[in-house]
């Protein structure tokens, strides 16, 4: 039960949707940041939702792939790289990994997923790929991840291992390369879908939004500190390159 009845819930990441879904059924919910909110029962279809809920998905499976690619061309050397997630916050997550576990194959890389609860598994991850060169590391979208990111980007620093993530505020906090949407972009795509819904619309004939646009930021200065030359066509594509 909801203390007080809001006129709308706008809903950030899965774990709120599923906390705004099981408090309601009839207060109207616009999500951000939410990955396959089919599979994860939030709407019926991303064409016609159904229900009162809709909103702004993040990435799709296929991006498992593509954060390999990113990975292995700014760090060429990868032999062993974990996917790390943690299904207490971020259930989903793993639909990203055959897609990477798929791409993996093509560049010879090992492919091996990694299961955290807390920051300390993080960093007994972090020492493990540390033991042996080649070592690599993805970071799908996951709330826990993000409320870190200080502290993660922190440790692939002091293990020098090259590290992915699904967002641009990782490498502006020092991280290498962050593949995926603009956030604050989806807030103000649902800042519209709040004004139609509160003048009278229904999200159930709100189609779920799905990201028109990936960015690519690259942090130089962490690339430097790795040791890493940035190949000039990639850094030609990237959106932000952060000296």
């Amino acid at each position: 039960m909801l203390p007080h009845a809001p006129d709308l819930i706008l809903a950030v990441g899965s774990p709120a949707v599923v906390v705004a879904q099981e408090a309601t059924r009839t207060i109207s919910v616009v999500f951000v940041g939410v990955s396959e909110p089919i599979a994860q029962g939030f709407v019926a279809s991303l064409a016609r939702p159904g229900g009162n809920i809709s909103g702004f998905t993040n990435l799709e499976r296929s991006l498992g792939a593509k954060w390999l690619e990113v990975l292995e061309e700014i760090a060429p050397h990868i032999a062993r790289v974990a996917f790390v997630f943690n299904p207490d916050t971020a259930l989903y997550a793993a639909s990203f990994f055959p897609a990477a576990k798929a791409a993996a194959s093509k560049y010879a890389v090992e492919l091996v997923a990694a299961t955290v609860h807390q920051i300390a598994d993080v960093e007994a991850v972090t020492t493990m790929l540390a033991h042996d060169p080649g070592g690599g590391l993805i970071f799908p979208p996951d709330p826990f991840f993000t409320a870190e990111r200080k502290s993660i980007v922190e440790l692939a620093a002091r293990y020098r291992l090259p590290a992915i993530y699904p967002f641009q505020f990782f490498p502006a906090d020092g991280g290498l390369v962050s593949y995926g949407v603009n956030i604050p972009a989806q807030f103000q795509q649902a800042a519209a879908y709040v004004d139609r819904i509160l003048r009278g619309a229904e999200p159930s004939n709100l189609p779920v939004q799905q990201p028109t646009k990936l960015e690519l930021v690259i942090n130089l200065k962490t690339a430097k500190t790795l040791g890493l030359e940035i190949p000039p066509t990639l850094l030609a594509l990237a959106d932000e390159v952060i000296e």
